[in-house]
């Protein structure tokens, strides 16, 4: 008796499906520079014009444990957002406009309507940062995933001109700190965040928090800076996307040997999520686990303060001091 591939648990023909179904909003991402369409072997990209020494950054991200609360609650429309956001606020904090992205879609069985609401918000997220969706993989694993579960991965790629990047003022004591509201709890923390909300206190994805469904709050998408960065590139000098690890890990990154970052705790605005959360989980855990309100932080020379904050919502957190290369919290 003959087996087939479907009977094994891989169903080709939902793949073909899927791609025809997401090629209407992955196309409208693309630009001038794509070459091609979906459903080839690789996607091409040219690179834009007017760079006399182009750099290309890379960025690979995932969403982690959001995942299951997007499966659980069966709202697939916002993760793509968050894939996304998590590749492409890194690409910027090394001065580098994304270019284009490509996701990778593993799942025990391809649920096309589940994957499809997926891709679309893939796509919403590529329009939001101004780059091009130019490719993906769907893959259906059957005995890998359990039924019902799926992961995602992105990768972005981004470009600067060389001169530019080596132009780049020092950081100096005395450069100002200043925050970019985070959305919500981004993409980290989230085995956390299941662990306190439905195991310890035994809440329901439909409670109510702050006027709306817990759900909602939990699955608002990470915040893409993108447009941000591109208007205020001119005005900072480093920037630091704060995610896992919080603050005290990620705006180490862009510090030299010798300076500090001195933040003022009392002027971060945390979000009513956060100061949940705390109560039940200490001081120093939450400032090493969330952004705590904070999605980006830029650096900036004080004469140039006015000019950010004038063209942005962010505020003023702190500042660069000579010390040990780290974060002190006051």
């Amino acid at each position: 008796m003959s087996l087939s591939y479907k009977e094994s648990g891989v169903d080709i023909d939902a793949g073909a499906r899927l791609v025809e179904e997401i090629k209407p909003f992955v196309t409208a991402t693309f630009n001038e520079n794509v070459l091609g369409n979906i459903g080839g072997f690789a996607g091409g990209f040219a690179l834009p014009k007017g760079y006399s020494e182009p750099v290309l950054f890379g960025a690979t991200d995932g969403v982690g444990t959001k995942l299951k609360l997007a499966i659980e609650a069966k709202k697939f429309d916002t993760v793509g957002i968050d894939l996304v956001a998590m590749c492409v606020n890194d690409l910027i904090c090394s001065f580098a406009e994304p270019l284009f992205f490509l996701d990778y879609y593993a799942t025990a069985k391809l649920e096309v309507d589940e994957a499809k609401e997926v891709i679309k918000g893939i796509a919403k997220g590529c329009q939001e940062a101004e780059c091009a969706l130019i490719g993906g993989e769907t893959a259906e694993m059957p005995g890998m995933y359990r039924e019902g579960d799926f992961d995602l991965a992105g990768f972005a790629v981004g470009i600067a001109e060389r001169g530019d990047l080596e132009a780049r003022p020092p950081l100096k004591a005395g450069d100002i700190l200043i925050a970019l509201p985070s959305s919500g709890i981004h993409s980290n923390g989230y085995s956390l965040v299941r662990k306190l909300f439905f195991e310890r206190l035994g809440m329901k994805l439909d409670d109510t928090f702050e006027g709306k469904p817990l759900y909602e709050v939990l699955l608002e998408p990470t915040r893409i800076y993108v447009k941000d960065f591109k208007k205020l590139r001119p005005h900072i000098k480093a920037l630091a996307h704060i995610t896992g690890g919080g603050i005290v890990e990620n705006l180490p990154r862009i510090l030299p040997e010798g300076l500090e970052a001195k933040i003022e705790k009392k002027k971060i605005k945390t979000l009513p999520i956060f100061d949940f959360i705390a109560k039940y989980v200490e001081e120093d855990e939450m400032y090493k686990t969330f952004n705590m309100g904070i999605g980006l932080i830029l650096v900036v020379d004080p004469k140039e303060v006015d000019a950010v904050l004038s063209q942005s919502d962010g505020y003023i957190i702190g500042e660069l001091a000579q010390g040990s290369k780290g974060v002190q919290l006051l």
